[in-house]
């Protein structure tokens, strides 16, 4: 197949990965806290693992996009998070659900970094902002026509959908190598590149560019909070569902319905809030957008709270979807934010450092409060998860000073 024109490949490459994560994701938590049977202090070691992984492996990653090639590393990753998923559906055992996450992890880093730069390189700098906008927008349809799809295949077998969409995720990698173009990268030639020598000369010169950049540096701190809050959330927010509310009975269908009804709605007032964004062009002014992305962080910190201490089912579904709403918003202007700030072939580097910040951060709040969750409860872990989000706000207000400046 020939190559095909990059924004196409890139609201492919969204508009997939999102289907076939959500296909995964809508019962990928049920499934593990039920079916395999984890505690919270284990589902959040398995996010652990996971963010362990991408640790370890998201610089090495970003260097070798930076230095060889951001189309191989995309394609690298999404089979690798394939391959994950499938093992994690076929074994339903704590050990299998750690395996994949590892392979997750290690296929993600080579995806982070490496997707927004390579559609920076193929586009430019400029018109990379609004497409994340419309890539943002393609995952949230493609993520609300798989949510019936995972439910149904559920009602048959709960691990279905988590093996085929780890299969879809490795026939998209085909896709890729197949049509994937990459034109605007230039990388080392051969007689230069004394690979782990160039490989450092390329992490220094991502390290210094977050040095001389303050504004870099707050996109970094937010980075490391962002990864201290969340894993506590993503992890333990289903079973906090599952112990402390009783599911309305929706026309005798089972639980794992309601599952798909909470993501599609969030999909859907994510698809609204995302268009809202790009018709504003968010992305274009500089102080707009950091305001942007405070009112937004301080929307879900308010939701946060609100859903750890709902006193019913409504207002707990209310919670998510605003929480989860506000945090699809914020995945592409948060993407665009960055991309003005990095230059060169340092940019998946900076970018993977950001996301090795993250992983820092969920290393190192994830297993604190899965602790508190399996020895207090669940509403007090979700609470301390509000109380590390909490330094985003004054950031990004440092942030919003030095874009005036």
């Amino acid at each position: 197949m020939r190559n095909l024109n990059p924004i196409r490949i890139f609201l492919i490459l969204r508009g997939g990965t999102a289907f076939f994560h959500t296909l995964i994701f809508t019962v990928n938590m049920v499934y593990q806290a039920e079916t395999v049977g984890l505690s919270p202090l284990q589902l959040v070691l398995v996010g652990t693992t996971l963010e362990m992984s991408a640790f370890l492996f998201e610089a090495p990653t970003g260097i070798l996009a930076d230095v060889y090639s951001r189309r191989l590393s995309v394609i690298i990753g999404v089979a690798l998070m394939g391959v994950g998923f499938v093992i994690e559906g076929s074994i339903p055992l704590f050990g299998a659900v750690l395996l994949n996450q590892f392979l997750w992890g290690v296929g993600y880093t080579f995806t982070s970094g490496a997707t927004e730069a390579w559609l920076a390189d193929e586009i430019g700098e400029e018109a990379a902002g609004p497409v994340f906008l419309r890539g943002s927008q393609a995952g949230q349809i493609a993520s609300l026509v798989a949510i019936p799809c995972s439910v149904a295949l559920a009602t048959v077998a709960i691990q279905l959908p988590i093996i085929l969409g780890g299969l879809l995720l490795m026939v998209l990698a085909l896709f890729l190598w197949m049509t994937m173009p990459e034109n605007g990268f230039i990388p080392t030639p051969a007689a230069e590149r004394d690979s782990w020598r160039h490989m450092l000369q390329t992490a220094r010169s991502g390290t210094q560019m977050v040095r001389q950049r303050p504004i870099l540096r707050v996109i970094m701190g937010i980075s490391l909070v962002v990864g201290l809050y969340s894993e506590g959330y993503d992890r333990l927010w289903t079973p906090h569902l599952l112990d402390s509310f009783t599911f309305p009975i929706l026309f005798g269908l089972q639980p794992i319905v309601w599952f798909g009804i909470i993501r599609a709605g969030s999909s859907l007032f994510a698809i609204g809030a995302t268009e809202i964004a790009r018709r504003k062009r968010i992305t274009e002014g500089r102080s707009r957008l950091v305001e942007t992305l405070m009112q937004l962080n301080g929307a879900m910190l308010l939701a946060l709270l609100l859903l750890a201490w709902a006193a019913n089912f409504w207002v707990a579904l209310l919670a998510l979807w605003v929480f989860s709403t506000a945090r699809s918003t914020l995945a592409p202007l948060e993407s665009a934010w960055i991309v003005r700030h990095t230059s060169g072939r340092a940019r998946a580097t900076a970018i993977s450092f950001s996301s090795q910040l993250n992983a820092i951060g969920q290393v190192v709040g994830g297993p604190a409060v899965g602790w508190i969750g399996t020895l207090i409860s669940l509403p007090v872990a979700l609470t301390v998860s509000a109380l590390l989000m909490s330094p985003i706000l004054p950031l990004l207000r440092r942030g919003q000073r030095l874009e005036l400046e």
